[in-house]
């Protein structure tokens, strides 16, 4: 067993553990499952804002590709039209309020190239590596009492697809993917990733992949940028109620040798001997009870 990287934010929850754990089985899929890269929110020039918090809706821009921080070579959204739309964090009500016509990204070379069709959302700025960011505003508020709101991207031939067995507002979850957000101060919910090598040094650029508790996945990396309290974390931000999953597995540098977690107020347990899947339950109180609340998973490498 390997010693606790200490604690920083958290109270007493709920942890479910598996491996192999699997939510959604869709009945047909246009695009290879999972689709490749990631999407994040940013401001309007591309950059990170502190644990996906913003001070209004108009703030929020929705950008796409390999993913922040993903190694030289990562792999990017597959090219194409894409939708996008925004709802409460459970996907029951859509809070996009103008037509989908009008939510339309282009991907080319494996990011964002910005807005298009018949009535095309604002443009933002560009960045090298990332692409053109685009306004996710107009869109109504949620009624999360965290302030979180989900953004979803789907390709444009995956839209209301005959063979999905659960369509979100004509959004098949396994060809999605999805980021949380919140708009004005919120309690802090959140699953960090970290990883170590065998000297106990703690490895940026390393993925995790998110699997939300409707079965649409986004790619998340390691990193470390103190200005966004990131700490050598892949952060999975705002996440919402119900069991979410964090597949981790071999790459680049690391050869996964064990999966540890921790919660406030147990001990560290061992979960995994190797690359696998771990479940993480977040409890209905999670935003209600006003408190800070961490999930850490600690991955050590050979």
């Amino acid at each position: 067993m390997r010693a606790r990287v200490p604690l920083t934010l958290g109270t007493m929850a709920v942890l479910v553990l598996a491996t192999a754990v699997a939510l959604w089985s869709p009945a047909k899929t246009a695009l290879a499952d999972p689709v490749s890269g990631a999407i994040f929110t940013t401001d309007k020039f591309g950059n990170e804002v502190n644990q996906n918090q913003y001070a209004l809706k108009t703030d929020v821009y929705l950008n796409g590709g390999p993913g922040v921080n993903a190694p030289p070579g990562a792999a990017g959204l597959p090219d194409g039209t894409y939708y996008f739309q925004v709802t409460d964090p459970s996907g029951k009500k859509l809070l996009s309020s103008d037509s989908i016509t009008c939510r339309q990204v282009l991907v080319v070379n494996n990011v964002f190239a910005g807005p298009t069709g018949p009535c095309p959302h604002a443009a933002g700025g560009t960045t090298p590596f990332n692409g053109t960011t685009v306004q996710l505003f107009p869109f109504d508020d949620t009624t999360n009492p965290g302030g979180v709101y989900k953004v979803w991207v789907t390709n444009v031939i995956n839209f209301n697809e005959a063979g999905c067995a659960h369509l979100v507002f004509g959004f098949c979850p396994s060809d999605s993917k999805t980021d949380n957000f919140k708009v004005k101060q919120g309690i802090i919910v959140e699953i960090d990733t970290e990883f170590f090598d065998n000297a106990g040094n703690p490895i940026d650029g390393l993925m995790v992949s998110h699997t939300d508790t409707l079965g649409a996945r986004n790619n998340k990396w390691s990193e470390w940028n103190p200005a966004v309290l990131a700490y050598h974390q892949a952060h999975v931000e705002g996440v919402e109620t119900g069991t979410h999953q964090i597949n981790i597995a071999n790459q680049g540098v690391c050869n996964i040798t064990e999966v540890d977690t921790q919660f406030p107020g147990q001990p560290t347990v061992q979960v995994l001997s190797g690359p696998g899947t771990v479940s993480v339950t977040i409890p209905n109180n999670a935003y209600n009870n006003k408190i800070d609340q961490s999930y850490f998973i600690n991955v050590y490498c050979a």
